[in-house]
């Protein structure tokens, strides 16, 4: 356990951002299930998904090349499955 009082608090907010990012990766994959589930390239579901991987990418929650594989990867995946 830390016993600088400054270390103390990054250990508390810390934790609070892995809990909030953890949200937001959780709600990427519940989002590219969906669009999946879906199947439609060009539905509500796909643009969804999209936004909130792109949201994640610009708020540093992932990395933008992460998130280009994974907006690659489903709509390869979609392409696939629609025809």
């Amino acid at each position: 356990m830390a016993h600088i009082k400054s270390q103390k608090k990054r250990i508390l907010t810390n934790a609070k951002a892995a809990e909030r990012n953890k949200r937001v990766r959780a709600e990427v994959r519940t989002r590219v299930k969906t669009a999946l589930a879906d199947g439609d390239p060009s539905s509500d579901a796909t643009r969804a998904a999209i936004a909130r991987i792109d949201r994640a990418a610009a708020k540093g929650i992932m990395h933008k090349n992460t998130a280009a594989r994974k907006k690659s990867r489903l709509m390869k995946q979609l392409q696939a499955s629609d025809s």
